[in-house]
């Protein structure tokens, strides 16, 4: 890794970040019953896991597609991250 590039740290909070701000951006915090991101870089390889327990109501996002949306900002994020 050169000196250049993100701490393994800076790429896991970046990621995180970027998926509790789309859990955020589509519920009230309040509405949110139980949600877990949980980001791992290790020899160059991104994982990220999103998990959301948040109310099915027809007036709300769909928790299934906001955990996916929510991962692919993660990643979306890191590769911003990393200029790419």
């Amino acid at each position: 890794m050169s000196t250049d590039e993100p701490s393994d740290e800076t790429v896991v909070q970046t990621a995180s970040d970027a998926a509790e701000g789309v859990i955020f951006s589509q519920y009230k915090q309040s509405d949110v019953r139980d949600y877990d991101v949980t980001v791992v870089f290790e020899d160059g390889v991104l994982e990220v896991d999103v998990y959301l327990n948040a109310p099915e109501d027809e007036d709300e996002a769909d928790p299934e597609q906001v955990a996916d949306d929510a991962a692919l900002a993660a990643r979306h994020a890191v590769d911003e991250l990393f200029g790419e």
